[in-house]
């Protein structure tokens, strides 16, 4: 029985919307960058790019469990010696909700050129409103 690899002719990509209010960041997350990976489908082949598009709302609404919002620290360096910004995901869920999933999804997916373009896919939102009702999203659960 041979393996079934899947060739670019052969993707169909959907588009999903993802309702991360009232859920844990890092569980959205996760089943976010499935869905951008396309593990979901059975024809997933890790060498292609397979995903759908993936429409997150309600970011601002998302949940951080336990102490994350002030114990945990996201750290940025400006590039100039002794420069590390730090922000706490609190502050950071507050001020750019959006940013933060973002953060949250592109580290889940590969830091390569799949990874790059599978990032392209995923549109964020802060509040419940989208623009993108023409392409027919369908709502995901998890």
């Amino acid at each position: 029985m041979s393996t079934f690899l899947a060739k670019p002719a052969d993707i169909e990509r959907k588009w999903y919307v993802v309702d991360a209010a009232g859920k844990s960041l890092g569980r959205t997350a996760v089943e976010v960058a499935n869905l951008l990976r396309g593990k979901n489908k059975t024809i997933f082949t890790p060498n292609v790019d397979c995903g759908d598009h993936v429409i997150v709302i309600n970011c601002k609404d998302a949940v951080l469990t336990g102490r994350k919002g002030s114990e945990k620290v996201y750290f940025r360096h400006t590039g100039w010696i002794g420069h590390t910004k730090k922000v706490p995901y609190g502050e950071l869920l507050a001020n750019n909700p959006t940013k933060l999933m973002e953060l949250a999804v592109s580290r889940m997916v590969p830091n390569n050129t799949i990874g790059r373009k599978a990032l392209t896919r995923l549109h964020l939102y802060s509040g419940a409103e989208h623009k993108h009702e023409a392409q027919k999203p369908e709502q995901f659960t998890f």
